[in-house]
C-alpha cells in the first residue's frame, strides 16, 4: 500500500502552540482517523490523510498534560494508525517513541511512589483518557511486548491491591475526590468509578487485552480477577438484565447498597456496553466462559430495553449511539450469543435517525458518527484499528 509523501512529517515537540490539533477527542489528531479509515477502505485519498496529519504535527505537548487523547502521545497514536502495516512515517514515530517512553516512565515513577506514601490517585494518574491505562494502549498498538508496556501493566496489578494499612480494604484506584475532580459534599471519602473512560473498567479492557496478545506481567491475570469480583458486588439486577452503577461513594461501599436506581445511558465511557466489553475480554483473557457469558447477556438485555435505549440524545461515540453501536459489533463478533447480531441493524437505524453533531471532532462529533457507520459495513472489525483508543478490541 502507498502512502504519498510519508516520513517527510518532523514532529516538534515541548510546544504550546496549536493546541486542539494535536487532541484526539476533539482536534485533527482525531479527524485523522477517519481519513486513514476511508483511505483503508479504498473510499478516501492517502493525501488527504498526510495533509491532515501535517497540520498537527507541530509544538506537541509531551509534559504532565500529555495523554493518550492529547499531546504527542495523541498524534502518535494517528500516525500509527496510518502507519500499520505500510511503513510510513517512521522517522517521526521514532522520535515520538522516545518521547513517550519517558514520559510513561516518569509517570509509572511517580505513581509507585504514590502508592509507598499510601496516597489515594486522582483519576488521571490511571484512566484511559488521561493515564498511564491510555498510554499503555498505545504502546500495546506499537509493541506487544516492550519493557515500558510491562511497567505499565505491573502498575495497573498493583492498583487493584488496597492501600497498606487501609483498614477499610477500599479498592486501590479508589480516589478521594468527586468525579468531575475537585472535593465536594456529595462525595465525602471519594468514589471509585467503573467506566471505561474515567474508571476501572479501562485498566481492566488494558490488561484483558495485553493477556489476549502474550504480554502477562506478575500479578496481572490475578489483577484482572479481582476488578471482575469488585464489579460483581456492584452489579445489580433489573428484570432478566444486569447493570452496573457510574460509581460507588463511601457510603455506598460501607452499606454495601447503590444508590443509582436503574440504568442510566448505555454509553461506552460509563454505561453498560462499555463495562460489558471490558468484562467479555476479561472472560476471554481468563477462559471464563461463564464471565464471558454473563457480560454478552448484559448487553443483550441493555439493547433489548426500549427505556435505556431512549436516554441516549446523540450520536456521538462517547455518550451516544455511536459508540453504543460499535461496541455492540464488537461484542457480538466475540460473543457465543447470536441474539446480539439481531440488534444491530436496529442501532444502526437509530444512529441514521440521529441529528448531525455540530462539530466535527471523534467523540462528541461527525468523526466518531461516520468511523461507526463506516466500520459496520464490516461488521465492526476495522482496517486501521482506530478504535484502540476506545480499548473496544
Amino acid at each position: 500500500m502507498s502512502i504519498p509523501t510519508t516520513g517527510t512529517l518532523t514532529p516538534r515537540i515541548h510546544g504550546d502552540q496549536n493546541a486542539r490539533a494535536q487532541s484526539l477527542a476533539q482536534g485533527a489528531a482525531g479527524i485523522a482517523l477517519l481519513h486513514i479509515e476511508r483511505a483503508r477502505h479504498g473510499s478516501g485519498s492517502w493525501q488527504n490523510v498526510h495533509d491532515v496529519l501535517a497540520s498537527c504535527v507541530h509544538d506537541l505537548v509531551v509534559d504532565e498534560h500529555a495523554s493518550l487523547y492529547y499531546g504527542a502521545p495523541a498524534v502518535a497514536f494517528a500516525l500509527h494508525t496510518a502507519a500499520a502495516g505500510t511503513g510510513g512515517y517512521t522517522g517521526a514515530l521514532r522520535v515520538l517513541d522516545t518521547a513517550i517512553t519517558t514520559l510513561t516512565m516518569r509517570r509509572v515513577e511517580l505513581a509507585h511512589a504514590r502508592i509507598n506514601r499510601g496516597e489515594r490517585p486522582r483519576a488521571s494518574e490511571f484512566d484511559l483518557f488521561y493515564g498511564l491505562t491510555g498510554l499503555g494502549s498505545y504502546l500495546l498498538c506499537r509493541n506487544q511486548d516492550t519493557a515500558t508496556l510491562r511497567e505499565v501493566l505491573s502498575y495497573l496489578a498493583r492498583l487493584t491491591l488496597p492501600l497498606t494499612d487501609d483498614d477499610e480494604r477500599l479498592p486501590g484506584w479508589w480516589t478521594r475526590l468527586d468525579p468531575s475532580g475537585p472535593t465536594s459534599d456529595a462525595f465525602t471519602g471519594g468514589h471509585a468509578n467503573l467506566g471505561m473512560a474515567h474508571g476501572i473498567a479501562g485498566p481492566l479492557a488494558l490488561l484483558s487485552l495485553a493477556a489476549r496478545r502474550g504480554t502477562v506481567v506478575d500479578g496481572q491475570m490475578t489483577a484482572i480477577e479481582r476488578i471482575c469480583a469488585w464489579l460483581d458486588l456492584q452489579r445489580q439486577h433489573t428484570g432478566p438484565g444486569h447493570w452496573w452503577p457510574q460509581w460507588i461513594t463511601l457510603a455506598e461501599h460501607r452499606a454495601s447498597t447503590v444508590s443509582q436506581p436503574r440504568p442510566l445511558r448505555p454509553s461506552w465511557c460509563y454505561g453498560t456496553p462499555g463495562l460489558a466489553r471490558a468484562q467479555q475480554l476479561a472472560g476471554l483473557a481468563l477462559g471464563d466462559t461463564a464471565r464471558q457469558r454473563m457480560a454478552e447477556r448484559a448487553l443483550t438485555s441493555c439493547l433489548a430495553d426500549p427505556g435505556q435505549l431512549d436516554r441516549i440524545r446523540d450520536g456521538g461515540l462517547c455518550h451516544g449511539i455511536a459508540g453504543l453501536l460499535h461496541v455492540a459489533h464488537r461484542v457480538a463478533h466475540d460473543a457465543d450469543d447470536e441474539r446480539l447480531t439481531a440488534h444491530l441493524p436496529r442501532l444502526h437505524a437509530l444512529l441514521l435517525d440521529r441529528e448531525p453533531a455540530q462539530n466535527d471532532g471523534l467523540l462528541d462529533g461527525t468523526t466518531g458518527t461516520a468511523l461507526a457507520l463506516l466500520t459496520a459495513e464490516t461488521r465492526g472489525m476495522t482496517t486501521s484499528g482506530w478504535d484502540a483508543c476506545l480499548l473496544a478490541g
